[in-house]
């Protein structure tokens, strides 16, 4: 165990030793994405009580609970990975009915996001046993929260995008006609395939998250055409695994249209009713046309 976590275990116990961990339950633990410091006090201490722990490569996770002094006995590892969840949720399930308590861990970060878990997950509620969360890291949160979004108008997770060619071309040319900001996922061996693909969206911003949490972590911003060239201008930039915010498409300059239209419908519909179908007849932002609806009302209300 490194020492620099006997304290964190000390603080753990004391943190969370008080509360309530139900038998017969999965605990689904979020895990460090890079920097063993991320994990949480709460998941330190599920991990140390449980009964057993699932997880996506056992030999990973040994090595985790080793870095926090939690080693296991290897029976107390099983395997659930994509290949075998659904056989191995049953050999949980069996833990479960005998009054276990079983954690399960993907091999970095929130599991069934873009890891495994999330049929596990679907058989334990059906099976009729209790599942329980405990938040942590995330390549997902952690980009945006870098990219200078502001979520105002929602965000799309998509994950990884098709390895063959032409697939990949059609999926980024859905996703050119999504207004809302997407978040990809990408392996170092196709960051730069992927870079090509995206490179049709022109001016449109990407956020690049490498390594992140990591020692060599890099954050960079700039247009989609760029990103290609960017990559190519040292190795050390196509190492590591990836995660991308393609940003909010840019807003096009209002034509007056939006407005016009909620002024026809305003009298007529419900307030929220009127932006959504204003928005989508003039294309404009459904934000901008919401704060131009409760301002026609209040300037109705005043008359």
């Amino acid at each position: 165990m490194s020492a620099s976590f006997v304290k964190a275990l000390e603080a753990a116990d004391e943190a969370a030793g008080t509360q309530n961990h139900p038998t017969h339950t999965l605990y689904v633990v979020a895990t460090p994405i890079g920097n063993l410091a991320d994990i949480s006090l709460r998941a330190l201490h599920v991990l140390a009580k449980v009964d057993a722990v699932a997880c996506e490569d056992t030999r990973h996770t040994q090595q985790l609970l080793r870095a926090y002094g939690l080693e296991r006995p290897s029976a107390q590892l099983l395997a659930v990975h994509q290949h075998n969840e659904a056989e191995a949720a049953q050999s949980v399930i069996a833990q479960l009915s005998a009054g276990a308590r079983v954690a399960y861990v993907s091999d970095a970060g929130t599991p069934a996001v873009s890891d495994p878990g999330a049929r596990l997950v679907a058989a334990v509620r059906q099976a009729g046993y209790r599942v329980l969360p405990l938040p942590g890291a995330s390549s997902v949160t952690t980009a945006l929260s870098a990219s200078g979004m502001t979520g105002e108008d929602g965000f799309v997770f998509t994950g990884f995008l098709p390895s063959k060619s032409g697939e990949r071309q059609q999926a980024v040319a859905q996703l050119a006609q999504e207004s809302r900001a997407v978040v990809l996922l990408e392996a170092p061996h196709r960051i730069e395939a992927l870079a090509q693909a995206l490179s049709v969206l022109g001016e449109r911003r990407i956020t690049l998250g490498r390594e992140l949490t990591k020692q060599f972590e890099q954050i960079e911003t700039l247009a989609a055409h760029a990103l290609p060239g960017w990559l190519a201008e040292k190795p050390d930039r196509v190492r590591g695994e990836f995660v991308l915010v393609v940003h909010n498409a840019p807003v096009a300059e209002s034509s007056g249209q939006g407005l016009r239209v909620l002024q026809l419908l305003l009298p007529e519909l419900p307030l929220k009713t009127a932006v959504k179908l204003a928005a989508e007849i003039s294309g404009e932002s459904k934000n901008e046309l919401y704060d131009q609806a409760l301002a026609l009302k209040k300037g109705t209300s005043a008359d």
